[in-house]
C-alpha cells in the first residue's frame, strides 16, 4: 500500500500518493487522475502498478477536493487553470524520474487524465518516454498538446460506445501523431466498451475483460520503453 507524500514542484511543494514495489526502486509512473479527483480508484491504480514493480506518483490535480457528481466533477475540472496543472504534473515527473531506476519516466492518465497526459508528454519530453491515454479528452478550448513536442511513444486506449473521446477521436489522434514525426504511436480500441470501462468503482461501465486487456498491454509497453 501506498501513502500520501509531499514533492517539491515550481518553488513550492505539491502532495500525491506514491506507490512503490517490495524492491524499493523500479521503473517510474506518473498516475492523471479522472474529473473525479485524487479519489480510492486511482490510488488503487497506483497500488496496482507497484505490486508489477513500478515506482507510482499521482499527484492531487484538486488539491483536496473529491467530487461524486457529475456536475461538481465538471465545475472542479473547467476551474483547473493548466499552467498550474502543468507545474503539478511536471513535479511528479521530477520526483518520480529520482526515485524510479528506469530509463525515463512513463505517464498513465484516464479520461481528463489521459488529455493531460498527452499535454504533459508535449511538455516535458526530456523525461517522458512513454505514454498511456485512457479514453483521453482534453476539454479545455484551444488547450492540445504541442504534438510536434511529444517525442515519446505512446499507447491508447479508446472504447467503441465513448461518446466524449470516440473511435474517431482515437484514428486522428494517430494521424496527428504520426502526421508530427511520432512512428511509436499505437491505439487500441475495445470496442464493446464504454467511456471509462477501466473504473472498477463505476459499476455501470466497468468492463473486466476489456481492463484486464488494457492493463496487460499497460504494463508491457511500458516495461518495454521505461524499463
Amino acid at each position: 500500500m501506498g501513502s500520501m507524500i509531499e514533492f517539491p514542484s515550481n518553488g513550492s511543494t505539491d502532495v500525491g500518493y506514491l506507490a512503490l514495489p517490495a524492491g524499493g526502486s523500479g521503473p517510474g509512473v506518473v498516475v492523471i487522475q479522472e474529473w473525479w479527483g485524487l479519489v480510492d480508484h486511482i490510488k488503487d491504480v497506483c497500488d496496482r502498478f507497484a505490486a508489477e514493480g513500478f515506482v507510482a506518483l499521482a499527484p492531487d490535480l484538486y488539491h483536496g477536493a473529491k467530487v461524486t457528481e457529475p456536475d461538481a466533477a465538471a465545475n472542479l475540472m473547467m476551474a483547473l487553470q493548466l499552467d498550474r496543472v502543468g507545474r503539478d504534473m511536471g513535479g511528479a515527473v521530477d520526483e518520480v524520474a529520482t526515485r524510479s531506476s528506469g530509463s525515463g519516466v512513463g505517464v498513465v492518465g484516464f479520461c481528463m487524465g489521459g488529455g493531460l497526459a498527452l499535454m504533459l508528454a508535449s511538455q516535458r519530453p526530456d523525461k517522458v518516454r512513454a505514454v498511456v491515454p485512457f479514453y483521453g479528452v482534453l476539454p479545455w478550448e484551444g488547450a492540445q498538446p504541442d504534438y510536434p513536442a511529444l517525442t515519446g511513444a505512446v499507447l491508447g486506449h479508446f472504447a467503441g460506445k465513448d461518446e466524449s473521446a470516440d473511435p474517431e477521436t482515437a484514428r486522428a489522434l494517430v494521424r496527428t501523431l504520426r502526421s508530427a514525426g511520432n512512428d511509436d504511436v499505437d491505439i487500441h480500441i475495445y470496442p464493446q466498451a464504454d467511456h471509462a470501462f477501466f473504473n472498477d468503482t463505476r459499476p455501470e461501465v466497468y468492463d473486466a475483460e476489456a481492463s484486464a486487456l488494457a492493463w496487460q498491454r499497460t504494463t508491457e509497453f511500458l516495461r518495454s520503453r521505461i524499463a
